[in-house]
């Protein structure tokens, strides 16, 4: 199996790249990594100018060669993108899977708008450096070789326990892309979200617009990933993640289903667009 990994946001060094490559040829010995020249370039703070990761991206995407393309990291970027290079997929790209999370959920998000190959949240390649990185990039490269159940997020793991089509984002990338043609179609879909380095009112703001988005009308439920480093506000917040959720998926008429084990630290499951 051949992997492609392309940066469309932040860069990776030379260092992640071995230590990837070196757990790979350990878990996995016949899959074989490849990585664009690109994934190393620095434009500011982009891995190289916007025309450059979309021409690296379309590379990979377009050639039969690989089965897959994992994003190397996120950052901020990807979105910038979009248009160049979703227009320009060819019949290659649909028979891949694309695994990562955070700010590629805009390319996960507008690729499965036009049902283009798998989009998958999941581990990308930078996570190889967090404290147990070894089995978070292990984590996705199973479900990429062998679609190994055991990384799933829990309610999607076993058969039957959520019948509805899920898709997870970070929140600041989903309400991003609210009132944008790169959002998909969630329609009776199981929607989890996480959030990462934000102060509570801003995770408050951003669930108000997830709530009154008409695109997100017809939703099946909600469940709520983890809020990492959590900024100060001041004054202090006074309300727990949990009532706030409840009482915005109550405005939005959906029920809080519960926790999902996403977010972005090394315990950060597996969640494929769609039925699993």
């Amino acid at each position: 199996m051949r992997i492609g990994i392309v940066a469309p946001a932040r860069s990776i060094t030379q260092a992640i790249a071995a230590r990837a490559t070196a757990v790979t040829a350990i878990a996995y010995p016949t899959v074989d990594l490849v990585f664009h020249p690109q994934c190393f370039l620095n434009a500011g703070h982009f891995a190289g100018p916007d025309a450059v990761r979309a021409a690296a991206f379309l590379e990979f995407a377009n050639d039969p060669a690989f089965d897959a393309l994992w994003f190397a990291r996120g950052g901020y970027g990807s979105n910038r993108i979009l248009d160049a290079v979703i227009p320009k997929l060819g019949p290659a790209a649909a028979a891949k899977s694309w695994l990562g999370y955070s700010d590629m959920g805009f390319l996960l998000g507008a690729l499965y708008a036009r049902r283009i190959g798998r989009p998958v949240h999941a581990p990308m390649v930078g996570d190889v450096t967090r404290s147990n990185g070894d089995a978070v990039v292990t984590r996705s490269l199973g479900w990429m070789v062998d679609k190994d159940r055991r990384g799933l997020e829990p309610s999607i793991r076993g058969s039957g326990i959520d019948k509805h089509p899920v898709a997870a984002f970070n929140l600041s990338i989903l309400t991003a892309m609210i009132g944008t043609q790169w959002l998909p179609d969630l329609t009776d879909h199981v929607l989890m979200i996480e959030e990462i380095s934000e102060p509570m009112y801003r995770v408050d703001r951003m669930l108000f617009t997830l709530s009154q988005a008409t695109q997100l009308k017809g939703i099946a439920g909600v469940r709520l990933g983890r809020i990492g480093d959590v900024q100060p506000n001041d004054p202090p917040w006074g309300e727990a993640e949990e009532t706030m959720i409840v009482r915005w998926c109550a405005d939005m008429k959906v029920p809080y289903l519960g926790r999902a084990d996403i977010g972005h630290d090394g315990d950060n499951k597996v969640v494929p667009f769609g039925h699993s």
